[in-house]
């Protein structure tokens, strides 16, 4: 079985490295090689002798000319004596395990995302594995200049996205009971969502769960809103769409309210953008993420409002901030670090959203999110729309 080698590494480096499983799948691997294919593959690093990608056959050639790897090979260069598996990820597992071996290595270094295949096969052809729980963490925290290119893009796109559905919000006539009308049919959430979903999918992203939470459902952080929306009240716009040409993320939240903006409703939004301001103000290099939460939690108490989830007692009128300010994005939409309690030091190169609000059962919730890139003086904030609730 893999063993944790945290200490032993540290006392022993260099050492060879491996990763495998299906870089489609496992973003990680993917962005170690910045290729992307839906069959096993394994990438083994050896010091002084440079990196091997062991492919599928019939990948390989788009591998050499695209991969981030020093060669490119196919299972069958590093067939075992007894053959290879017909299973295609035995198979790599059987040629990442034969390579080692013809490399003399007695040891090799993974990370925390290799299938348990590849462990069992390698150490059956007598090599151990030493799973190194922080490799590559710290690396795909910190984005490089092509990682940040596209973040950038992907949260364009999620702006107009999450503009159009504000807009179309605004822009609806009002109804019996104070309904939402467009194109002479109520307005919906999933309406909004399936508006939203086909604008990005012409644009070749995924979105994902969107919420379009309006009135009291707003008032639980995560809840995806369905039904029928009404004037004078807040809408929670939450897109985080996945681009499908880079595979990474956007991530924007807006708060709308069509016609009057009840007092308090209006109070909580103006809490929740200055304590984004005062999170963004504090984000810089070598900070951590407890800190950054901690300029959210001084405005938002200062205001008078709680933290932390609803007692069970507690009355609709209950408004608190229930979650973190923010966390990472990338190839996944929710990465590390936290904007919390307990959150880790920033580094140069993160990108993090900036996301807090207030829920209110009777009112419903506010929340206001940009999106930015960590430096060493402060932040490049990649968002550009308006923050307010009226989108008229």
């Amino acid at each position: 079985m893999p063993t944790n080698g945290q200490s032993s590494r540290t006392a022993r480096t260099p050492h060879a490295t491996l990763m495998g499983g299906i870089p489609a799948h496992n973003p990680s691997f993917y962005r170690r090689i910045r290729f992307s294919v839906g069959d096993p593959a394994a990438i083994i690093e050896i010091p002084g002798k440079g990196s091997t990608l062991i492919i599928r056959d019939i990948e390989a050639d788009r591998a050499r000319r695209k991969a981030r790897a020093d060669k490119v090979c196919v299972p069958a260069d590093f067939a075992p004596a007894g053959g290879l598996s017909g299973d295609r990820e035995t198979a790599t597992a059987q040629s990442a395990a034969e390579f080692l071996k013809r490399a003399g290595v007695k040891e090799v270094i993974t990370d925390r995302t290799l299938p348990m295949l590849f462990a069992h096969v390698i150490e059956q052809a007598g090599i151990e594995v030493v799973c190194d729980p922080e490799m590559g963490v710290a690396d795909r925290r910190s984005k490089d200049a092509q990682e940040i290119e596209f973040l950038r893009t992907a949260q364009q796109t999620t702006e107009q996205a999450v503009e159009r559905a504000c807009r179309m919000i605004a822009g609806a006539t009002v109804g019996k009971g104070g309904m939402l009308m467009h194109d002479g049919a109520p307005l919906t959430s999933e309406r909004i969502r399936s508006e939203i979903d086909v604008w990005l999918l012409q644009r070749e992203y995924d979105n994902a769960n969107m919420i379009v939470a309006g009135g009291p459902q707003g008032g639980d952080c995560h809840e995806r809103g369905s039904g029928q929306l009404f004037t004078s009240q807040p809408v929670i716009i939450d897109v985080f769409p996945r681009d499908k040409k880079t595979y990474y993320f956007g991530d924007c939240t807006r708060t709308v309210c069509h016609g009057d903006i009840p007092g308090e409703l209006a109070r909580m939004h103006a809490t929740v953008v200055e304590a984004k301001r005062a999170a963004i103000g504090a984000t810089r290099a070598g900070v951590t993420g407890a800190d950054i939460h901690a300029a959210t939690k001084k405005v938002v108490t200062g205001a008078g409002y709680k933290l932390g989830l609803p007692p069970t007692d507690a009355p609709d009128t209950f408004c608190s901030m229930a979650h973190g300010t923010g966390h990472g994005v990338g190839l996944d939409v929710h990465e590390p670090p936290l904007l919390d309690d307990g959150g880790p030091t920033l580094v140069v190169g993160e990108c993090l959203t900036i996301e807090p609000g207030l829920y209110c059962k009777s009112i419903g919730g506010v929340r206001v999110e940009d999106m930015v890139i960590v430096t060493e003086s402060g932040c490049d904030n990649l968002n550009t729309i308006h923050e307010g609730l009226d989108w008229s």
